[in-house]
């Protein structure tokens, strides 16, 4: 191995992870970005204009995405 690369290994395993999202709160946070995304692909789907990509169709995509691949 790399000294360096070693270095980083010795050094991670002293910082445990700490997940920003709680093991307690993860189906919380996913089922409702689920449903927010959900939600706005509908709305999206009921007013299809240019400027509503933006505000919708982008963040019910992102949302979605996230919690798929969670």
């Amino acid at each position: 191995m790399d000294s360096s690369l070693h270095e980083l290994w010795q050094t991670a395993s002293g910082s445990p992870f700490n997940p920003t999202i709680g093991k307690g709160s993860q189906f919380l946070v996913g089922f409702s970005l689920l449903v927010l995304g959900l939600g706005l692909t509908g709305s999206f789907l009921l007013n299809r204009t240019l400027a509503s990509i933006s505000y919708l169709g982008l963040p019910a995509s992102l949302a979605v995405a996230y919690v798929s691949s969670t």
